[in-house]
């Protein structure tokens, strides 16, 4: 298992050893022990699965108080998975990464607390994807970014995206920056 930073440092990509055969692949999905000794160590608290149609978009969401982090897989299927960092007076603030996830790649992504994480449906086939968070759900503590905007610049790779009518209501980047305490 290896656990490798991205261009942003505290988002990771944790790539993990399979094994083929002629039957298929075997992975261990989660390791706590084998992520530690790779000098990654996150207690989680929960899984979530969501399936989604090809061609559809999620996001982008994040949670405050507490703030959650999301060790992100995808089962079946592939996607692009975007974590956008919203840490006002982050060097990176504002900055974004997109990494493909996918059914026998082997790969998850952790967006860390303080990240708006969404993703694409990429292919023509639906995608089942898998969280660990750290933190439980706080309804109250839910909030999100319109996943389009341009000044974001996400190459979603998607030209007739579904989206959500909630994830289509969300407010801009700048939006977002307005809201926040100065």
């Amino acid at each position: 298992m290896r656990v490798e930073a991205t261009t942003l440092a505290e988002v990771l990509l944790i790539t993990r050893d399979q094994y083929e055969d002629h039957r298929g692949w075997f992975t261990e999905l989660h390791n706590a022990a084998e992520l530690r000794r790779a000098g990654f160590d996150v207690t989680f608290v929960q899984d979530n699965l969501s399936h989604s149609k090809a061609g559809v978009i999620r996001g982008l969401h994040y949670q405050v108080n507490p703030a959650q982090g999301k060790l992100v897989t995808c089962i079946t299927g592939r996607i692009l998975d975007v974590a956008v960092d919203i840490r006002v007076g982050s060097e990176t603030f504002g900055q974004h990464v997109a990494v493909e996830l996918g059914d026998g790649l082997g790969r998850s992504l952790w967006i860390p607390p303080g990240f708006a994480h969404g993703f694409a449906v990429l292919g023509n086939e639906s995608a089942a994807v898998l969280y660990k968070v750290d933190e439980h759900r706080s309804a109250p503590g839910e909030g999100g970014i319109l996943w389009s905007d341009p000044e974001l610049a996400i190459p979603w790779s998607i030209t007739d995206a579904i989206v959500s009518e909630r994830d289509a209501a969300l407010p801009t980047f700048a939006e977002y920056i307005a809201n926040q305490p100065k």
